[in-house]
């Protein structure tokens, strides 16, 4: 074997190497991060027996703290009226913010950096600053204790705008004017040309709309009166009222009410991987 050759394997295997330690410092790291999400699992499957032990198989899993949970809590109910408030919430969030980053990225009209300018300010306001003021209007228009109160309030977020309009300028131009050339309006080229050229950073907005309004637990709670009313995470806190000494009973209500987030993250990840990484490259 010449001396090249010895050089060409001696740098494979450095790179062999350096792959292997690098997949386990991110595999360790993965375990680090769902380590509590798994304890949750398992403590979820133990008796009262054996709950606060913290070993991550139980040695006799049993279903108890589920069914307990679905006798006590009208879960069908909660997960209703967490879909209602949630996908309402994200379809108004879409359009809207859809439709108002269009105009700041591909129209030109006065007061544009103005609009830019508050929307970027109005980012640092803490949302419970404007908490009571939302509820003063729900009142005003006689909202509370429905879900349009629940939802109306903080559907359309700053963060969306601002993230669709970015994906807006990163569309070439040219396709915007040979549409006006060819006669078309601008609705119909907001919904067959920059629409689908959005779609991995309108998966990110829905994951992240979706993670926000499926967690949500202050605002239901404020201006929702009716108990059946509330969504799921309002209804685990009384779960965590009622059983804080069955935490087995809180462990299985907290991983019914994440399994969705779940479900919804894998559907939307390969779109929601390419928006990172395009906003990381930009």
């Amino acid at each position: 074997m010449t001396v090249m050759s010895k050089l060409v394997v001696t740098k494979k295997k450095n790179k062999i190497t350096k792959k292997v330690f690098i997949y386990l410092g991110l595999i360790l790291l993965a375990i680090v991060c769902a380590g509590p999400f798994l304890w949750m699992l398992s403590t979820s499957f133990k008796t009262g027996q054996n709950i606060y032990d913290l070993s991550f198989i139980p040695e006799n899993p049993t279903i108890a703290n589920y069914a307990g949970v679905v006798e006590f809590m009208n879960i069908p109910r909660y997960i209703l009226n967490t879909l209602i408030i949630t996908c309402s919430s994200i379809a108004l969030d879409v359009v809207f913010s859809a439709l108002c980053a269009y105009a700041l990225a591909c129209m030109d009209f006065k007061g544009k950096k103005i609009i830019m300018g508050a929307l970027l300010i109005s980012m640092i306001i803490p949302a419970a600053a404007g908490m009571i003021i939302n509820y003063l209007i729900i009142a005003k228009v006689h909202l509370l204790n429905t879900y349009a109160g629940a939802i109306l309030p903080g559907a359309v977020k700053v963060f969306s705008i601002i993230l669709l309009r970015q994906s807006y300028m990163a569309i070439p131009k040219e396709l915007i004017e040979a549409a006006r050339i060819d006669g078309a309006g601008e609705i119909r080229i907001w919904w067959k040309i920059m629409m689908p050229g959005i779609l991995p950073s309108v998966s990110t907005v829905v994951i992240f709309d979706f993670i926000s309004k499926w967690n949500e637990f202050l605002w239901p709670i404020i201006v929702l009166q009716d108990p059946q009313k509330y969504p799921l995470a309002t209804a685990l806190q009384y779960l965590n009222g009622s059983f804080n000494y069955k935490f087995g009973y809180i462990a299985a209500g907290t991983i019914i009410s994440i399994v969705p987030v779940i479900i919804v993250f894998i559907i939307c990840q390969k779109n929601y991987v390419e928006a990172v990484s395009g906003a990381v490259k930009g």
